[in-house]
């Protein structure tokens, strides 16, 4: 099975692109967040490949990310989640943005890609709670209060601070980055006031 592929951008289509690797030219499909990352026609582009292997086709799905691809797996283990649907998820929210809907347990975010309906996203957030790729550094941190916000475990104040940033029209996701950022300049004992004006900061920023 292809894995990677490193060649030159030929040409970029609406849902396709062609990777010359060697003279030969590979059709990829991709996620609009993996168009939004390639370079320009002409340029050398390395992709992440999945192989999709049919009785009568053989496609490539190709990413910007090892990430990417995992995540294009994980939705897949999903009933009632196929290469198209999985590659909508990722052309709506970028795999952060994804996670912490996960973590979150946000279904209404996860139902904004093109074809997924409420029992799909409820699926989705469900049985991929505990299958999250990977993160490292602030990204863990945000995606680990993400989930003690969405189990109801986070501390009083934690919660406290979500919940008003949340009020003042910010996203889920958007309050838990920034209290988790908040949490990491004042510490463990902050108090929500102090979160809330950090984490206000942060999001002003």
């Amino acid at each position: 099975m292809i894995g990677k592929l490193k060649g030159i951008l030929d040409t970029i289509g609406d849902e396709t692109v062609i990777l010359d690797v060697g003279g030969v030219g590979y059709e990829v499909h991709c996620s609009a967040m993996t168009f939004g990352k390639l370079p320009a026609a002409g340029e050398a582009c390395t992709l992440s490949i999945e192989t999709h292997v049919r009785e009568n086709e053989i496609r490539l799905f190709g990413f910007a990310s090892e990430q990417e691809r995992q995540w294009f797996r994980l939705l897949q283990s999903v009933q009632g989640v196929g290469a198209k649907v999985a590659l909508a998820i990722q052309s709506t929210l970028s795999a952060s943005d994804l996670a912490s809907a996960i973590a979150l347990q946000d279904k209404a975010m996860v139902a904004r890609a093109p074809g997924v309906g409420p029992k799909v996203a409820q699926r989705i957030v469900l049985e991929l709670k505990n299958k999250v790729p990977a993160y490292s550094g602030a990204e863990a941190a945000e995606m680990g209060l993400a989930a003690d916000i969405g189990e109801g475990v986070a501390s009083s104040a934690v919660q406290d601070a979500v919940s008003a940033l949340g009020n003042l029209g910010y996203s889920s996701q958007q309050a838990a980055g920034a209290v988790s950022a908040a949490l990491a300049q004042a510490g463990e004992d902050a108090d929500s006031a102090t979160l809330i004006r950090l984490g206000l900061k942060e999001l002003a920023g």
